[in-house]
């Protein structure tokens, strides 16, 4: 079954994430997700020993919901965290903040961590860094693999990282780290700067086993509906390939952070309808 979910923030996070969605305290985000019709939400946290994690999963339990990914969405922009950063000091923090994540992860009985702008800028080398950030993710999922939890790695366009920015490179950086707990978040707001064809990178990751997850915006970050992208045609090649994974919305916030998340189902839910593959 093809599940839906949309992107909210944990109270610690210090600023605003610009793809999170919903507005008022966390229990009111998620009686509003459960209200409009989602299955799950997808938590951006930045310190989780910061609040009551027990406290929130039976939040989020007793709406009915789940948890469909620990996001690491807000570790750069909201606290300042990558793994490849220059200051060895912060990015040793920054895989003690991953591995937190993982732990979190297991805890709230999700089965991936994101990886997208945390991973941080290359420092130097190119090619250096992405031996570095293969070895620090092929150390962590080690630790995540025996926790039931794996790490969604997400390519990236041009103008917000320099470093794996297509499916293919991603999946051939994949490759070589060579742990089966890695794969791949694809993102359809990069695929449309990035990629040549809307349904070719989900065909590639889905032949390769290592489509882990998937996040939905339109071409301008609006909602899906709102723009340019083929949504039917990449959820045809997701149903058709076998993807019973999560579609998660992580996106802008526009009109407003409600009216973004209905938009969203109200588009998506009968495209899924229409195609009968859950």
């Amino acid at each position: 079954m093809i599940r839906l979910a949309l992107a909210i923030q944990t109270p610690e996070v210090p600023k605003i994430v610009p793809v999170a969605l919903l507005q008022g305290s966390f229990e009111e985000k998620l009686q509003k997700a459960a209200a409009l019709g989602y299955n799950g939400v997808e938590i951006i946290s930045t310190n989780p020993a910061e609040f009551d994690q027990q406290a929130l999963k039976a939040q989020i339990q007793a709406l009915g919901l789940q948890v469909s990914a620990v996001a690491s969405g807000g570790m750069g922009f909201a606290a300042g965290l990558t793994l490849l950063n220059p200051n060895p000091e912060i990015a040793a923090l920054a895989y003690q903040r991953l591995l937190a994540l993982i732990d979190f992860a297991h805890f709230l009985e999700a089965e991936v961590v994101t990886i997208g702008t945390f991973r941080g800028r290359a420092v130097g080398d190119k090619a250096t860094s992405l031996q570095k950030l293969g070895e620090i993710l092929q150390t962590a999922c080690e630790v995540a693999a025996p926790k039931g939890v794996r790490l969604a790695l997400e390519p990236l366009n041009r103008f917000e990282g320099d470093l794996l920015h297509t499916v293919a490179e991603t999946l051939a950086f994949i490759e070589q780290v060579g742990h089966p707990a890695l794969g791949l978040l694809i993102d359809t707001f990069h695929v449309n700067i990035e990629e040549a064809s809307y349904t070719q990178p989900y065909q590639q990751a889905l032949a390769a086993g290592r489509l882990f997850y998937a996040h939905l915006g339109d071409n301008n970050r609006r909602p899906p509906g709102q723009g340019l992208i083929d949504f039917k045609a990449i959820l045809t090649t997701l149903c058709e390939g076998g993807y019973r994974g999560w579609l998660s919305a992580e996106l802008l916030p526009l009109p407003d952070p409600d009216q973004a998340a209905r938009l969203t189902i109200e588009y998506i839910r009968p495209l899924l309808g229409a195609l009968s593959c859950n």
